[in-house]
């Protein structure tokens, strides 16, 4: 496989994780995908803002969250973000603290 192929699958399976996450799953709380796989929205929002940020094009971390979310990050959280339970909130602290 080409180089150019290999791109454009990894941007596609990109895309794909992506929709999967803002319109099928967004009753996954972020906090809860921290604590089951060590990331989140916000962890692939800044992914996408660290490699624009390496292919020379300026982006803030609201930018990113915007570019990924396809909304302000604030929106976002009023719309889909719920209060973490107790639970999860130790675990959070257990293993990201």
């Amino acid at each position: 496989m080409d180089d150019q192929t290999r791109i454009a699958l990894e941007a596609a399976a990109f895309r794909r994780l992506r929709k999967h996450l803002m319109e099928d799953r967004k009753d996954a709380q972020n906090i809860d995908m921290m604590n089951l796989a060590g990331f989140c929205r916000n962890c692939l929002s800044r992914w996408y803002q660290e490699a624009a940020i390496e292919h020379g094009i300026e982006m803030s971390k609201e930018e990113g969250r915007e570019a990924f979310y396809g909304m302000p990050y604030d929106e976002w959280k009023a719309k889909h973000q719920t209060e973490a339970s107790a639970e999860a909130k130790e675990a959070f602290k257990t293993s990201h603290g």
